[in-house]
């Protein structure tokens, strides 16, 4: 289950994409979330998925 705060989803995100997955469609696909619904709430607040950093900046 994703945080619904934003700013903590954004902290949990990043999190997962540093610790245990090469990208953001493996945490998506792995968690049974739409990529659409993380990146559409974090733009919310500024940030954007950077694949060569493999986080949301």
């Amino acid at each position: 289950m994703l945080p619904k705060d934003p700013v903590m989803l954004l902290s949990f995100v990043n999190m997962k994409l540093r610790d245990f997955y090469s990208s953001l469609d493996a945490l998506c696909e792995e968690m049974e979330v739409r990529e659409e619904e993380i990146t559409t709430r974090l733009s919310g607040i500024g940030y954007h998925y950077d694949r060569e950093r493999n986080q949301f900046v």
